[in-house]
Parts: C-alpha cells; sequence; structure tokens
C-alpha cells in the first residue's frame, strides 16, 4: 500500500485515503494476510522528512487497524521514530528493507513486540541506487548480513517467531545478483528463519526481460513460483490474486495442497 504521490508502480493511486482503503479492501478479499504500508517511495525523488513519513502512515495505520482488526499490518520503514508511532497506532510487524541502517528501528520492534523483517540491502544508504556494487559471493553476504541482524533483534526481545529475513532483490543489486539470490534461495530457507521476498514488478524483471514496469507480472509470477518450490513463506505483492493462484499451484504440485476440486476421470 503505497502511500506516496510519486510510487514507481502506481504514480499515486493510493496516496488519498478512500482509495488506498478501497485498496486493502480489495486486497484482503483477493487472500492477503499482511497489508504492507509504506510512506517512502523506495527510488530517489524528493526528501520526505520523518515527520512527512509519520503523517502519511500513522494515522492510516490506526484506520486499518479499526476497519479490518483481523489483517496483519506491516509498515515499510527504516526509521525508528516513524516505527515507534506505527506501533502505537496499530502496526503488527516493522519491514526494515534497507538493512538495518537505523539500529533503534529493532529495538523499537523489541519494545513493542512486533515482527521484524531483516533484509539485506548491500549497505547502501536508503533510496539511492546500486552502483557498479560487487560481491565475491552475493548469496554469502546476504546470510551475514540478515542472519547478524535477525540473532541482533531476537537479542534485544523481538520474538523470534516473528523475525523474517529477506534477500532484498534489487536493494544494493544488479540484475544478476537478484537472479543469483533467486536461484539460491533455498539456502536462506535452510537457515530456518523464514524467507520473505519482495519480487513485485521489480526492475531485475524488466531487465531480464526487457519490459516495463506495467509489462512484468508474467516474471514477476515466474521468479514468484520458483521462489515457492525453494521455500520462501512471505510474498509482498502488488497483484494479490494472481500471486495466490501461482502459490496454491505449486503447493499443490509439491503436494502441500489438495486440488480444490477433483472430477477428471472419476465420472
Amino acid at each position: 500500500m503505497n502511500r506516496t504521490p510519486d510510487s514507481f508502480y502506481d504514480q499515486g493511486a493510493t496516496f488519498r485515503d478512500e482509495p488506498a482503503l478501497a485498496r486493502v479492501e480489495q486486497a484482503v478479499t483477493e487472500g492477503a494476510a499482511i497489508i504492507d504500508i509504506g510512506g517512502v517511495k523506495a527510488g530517489p525523488g524528493e526528501e520526505v522528512t520523518a515527520e512527512e513519513e509519520a503523517r502519511r502512515t500513522v494515522g492510516f495505520v490506526a484506520e486499518v487497524r479499526r476497519r479490518f482488526p483481523d489483517v496483519i499490518i506491516s509498515v515499510d520503514t527504516w526509521r525508528a521514530e516513524v516505527g515507534e508511532a506505527v506501533c502505537e497506532a496499530g502496526a503488527d510487524l516493522l519491514n526494515d528493507a534497507w538493512g538495518g541502517v537505523d539500529p533503534g528501528l529493532a529495538e523499537v520492534a523489541a519494545r513493542y513486540g512486533v515482527g521484524l523483517v531483516c533484509t539485506h540491502a548491500g549497505g547502501v544508504q536508503p533510496r539511492t541506487r546500486p552502483h557498479r556494487v560487487t560481491y565475491d559471493d552475493v548469496v554469502d553476504d546476504i546470510l551475514k548480513v540478515t542472519l547478524g541482524l535477525a540473532e541482533r533483534a531476537v537479542s534485544l526481545g523481538v520474538p523470534r517467531e516473528s523475525v523474517l529475513i529477506d534477500p532484498g532483490h534489487d536493494f544494493g543489486k544488479n540484475t544478476r545478483h537478484s537472479l543469483e539470490a533467486t536461484r539460491r534461495l533455498d539456502e536462506m530457507v535452510a537457515t530456518g528463519w523464514p524467507v520473505l521476498v519482495s519480487l513485485s514488478n521489480k526492475d531485475f524483471v524488466g531487465e531480464t526481460l526487457d519490459r516495463p514496469v506495467k509489462e512484468r507480472l508474467v516474471g514477476t509470477l515466474a521468479t514468484t513460483a520458483v521462489s515457492a518450490w525453494l521455500g520462501a513463506q512471505v510474498y509482498r505483492v502488488h497483484e494479490v490474486a494472481e500471486t495466490r493462484q501461482v502459490l496454491e499451484m505449486v503447493a499443490s504440485i509439491a503436494g502441500h495442497r489438495p486440488p480444490a476440486v477433483a472430477r477428471r476421470g472419476l465420472a
């Protein structure tokens, strides 16, 4: 849920309250278990102060909590002061997409007993793009960073069962790095921490297929299927209904979910 006027995906379609609340209702109806709310777009752009980020998100979190008491509310922020404000308003999860750049955010998660997403961002500053970034082994770096952030969070008091790790596709990475992180996602899954992936319409999909933002759904869903097969558990998406179908199909192929109906060959 992009509470920004300059989102890369919807160009501000959910910046105003009523369209945003309608979008929340649609997402929940289509099967979303978590609503992720962000007040600052990830890419470069106009400066957004902590005060402005809080203005865009805190009241909205409170209203979503009121209207949808059973949904899990996540807030995408790297700032501890914003994290504190949204937790007061009813957030359940802090999605730290910039890799612990503000160490106080994990302390906020511990103090409020909420969940935390620990993301690999390659050490870049928030809202900057990677430039000629290199790794000896990108997955080794992802593991080192995310596991370190996760263990620190638990040591501070964040419930272990509420900590997720995220390879951070596109963040501090070029397209080949993000493809390798996907290909080797099972190495993250093998750590035992639940893995969250944020794949939806990202640049690595666009570059791989040479498609603009609005033509990346097929590539996103293909990457989602691979990630599901390799064991990812949480998916941050724009297209909820399509993603649910992909995840259900993969689960059925893997033998974890029976078909919704079974008529063929039984008449």
